[in-house]
């Protein structure tokens, strides 16, 4: 497939306050923009990099890619819809498979998001896009005259981010349906479509530079041996992290097992202090060794109540927001059932699916696979149901 990348350069700025457009601005001795320009241009599945910028701008423009294989620049519009319309139209011609957008003000996107992305749209033909994002860790307040008239229940909330790769006919499609509405982005032009849009977990530290702190932040980032420089991902390397979960639990009455949060018809049912999906315990429990995190007691205690018939999609949440939080990504995992009892084939896959979607993973990075002991030991004598996962991360370290 054909990837091209659409990098927004025309706005203003103007919340920064600079007499220059901030992507023109410097950090660490090279403008902003070059720096946001520079990941795409040598990623080795983006074919080409087309830009959008402001008419008043093509002086600084220059300057800031000077020696760099591009298309030629185009202008803008009035509103960033309009600019992406307008770098879109410029590439109808070409034919292109995929096409990723970016803000040009968010300089530190990983390779590796570009990479997910990408994966995610060739190995899912079902998606007509992907958002890069962050799922919400914190509590969510509404606010009514200054004061607080409701809290928003914050579970299945993601922080969406750039880059959006998306089909290229879809969203071209997309946008002409909606000229004239203004969206803030190119997912909601998406999903006024009808698109089916899916999600990639990205980091933190693809941070948007808008406001005066950010701008010192990405500064601090790029001066060699700061506090700052050596917690971003742009200044240290990554390395993979492995840990391996496993869980038990044993049958009592019932007529159904919970596994990856799918309900399997089964003789009887799995005894637990939460819904006992001895699946989700397990992934989770890896994943939590991967990032060195404990076990799942220990942020979920079984003495603790409120836990009782819990769904254990609770605990794999929790999990990976520690994994956003420490700017770990998740790479692939691996699990392994096994259990005389009931039959995994039938519903393998909507459990492969069901976990995928939690973890915000494409299908080929999730295995889900069934075994037996050839009738020994507790499994074999069909006492219960025994799950161990092996999850793979790639974190920051110094």
């Amino acid at each position: 497939m054909s990837s091209y990348a659409v990098i927004l350069a025309a706005g203003r700025g103007s919340r920064l306050g600079q007499p220059q457009p901030k992507q023109y601005l410097s950090v660490g001795g090279m403008p902003i923009l070059r720096r946001t320009v520079e990941v795409f241009t040598r990623h080795p599945e983006i074919d080409h990099v087309q830009l959008v910028i402001h008419p008043d701008d093509a002086a600084d423009y220059r300057q800031a890619v000077a020696g760099l294989s591009l298309r030629a620049a185009v202008f803008g519009g009035d509103s960033r819809q309009e600019s992406v319309f307008n770098g879109l139209m410029n590439l109808n011609a070409e034919a292109a498979d995929l096409v990723m957008i970016h803000d040009a003000a968010r300089p530190f996107v990983s390779p590796a998001t570009i990479s997910a992305a990408l994966a995610a749209l060739r190995d899912q033909p079902a998606l007509d896009g992907v958002v890069a994002a962050i799922p919400l860790t914190d509590t969510l307040k509404r606010v009514e005259d200054g004061l607080i008239s409701e809290t928003v229940p914050r579970a299945d909330l993601w922080r969406a981010q750039t880059p959006q790769l998306f089909r290229f006919g879809a969203i071209v499609a997309a946008h002409r349906a909606a000229v004239g509405a203004q969206f803030t982005d190119d997912a909601a032009v998406a999903e006024a479509a009808g698109l089916k849009i899916g999600i990639v977990p990205d980091s933190a530290a693809n941070f948007k530079i808008t406001t005066m702190d950010e701008l010192e932040r990405a500064r601090q980032i790029c001066v060699p041996g700061s506090a700052a420089s050596i917690a971003s991902t742009m200044a240290v390397t990554f390395a993979p992290r492995t840990g391996l979960g496993f869980d038990v639990h044993r049958f009592g009455p019932g007529d159904a097992v919970t596994l990856c949060g799918v309900s399997v018809p089964c003789a009887y049912g799995l005894i637990g202090h939460s819904d006992a999906d001895v699946a989700l315990h397990a992934v989770t429990d890896a994943l939590l060794g991967a990032l060195g995190a404990g076990d799942i007691g220990d942020h979920f205690p079984p003495s603790d109540p409120q836990w009782r018939g819990a769904a254990s999609d609770i605990f794999l949440r929790h999990a990976v927001a520690l994994a956003t939080q420490q700017e770990a990504v998740l790479q692939h995992v691996d699990l392994t059932l096994i259990c005389e009892i009931p039959k995994i084939a039938p519903h393998r896959q909507a459990m492969r699916d069901n976990l995928a979607r939690l973890l915000a993973l494409p299908h080929h990075a999730v295995s889900v696979k069934a075994t037996t002991t050839e009738g020994l030991g507790f499994t074999g004598r069909k006492e219960g149901i025994a799950a161990q996962a092996i999850v793979t991360v790639q974190r920051p370290i110094a």
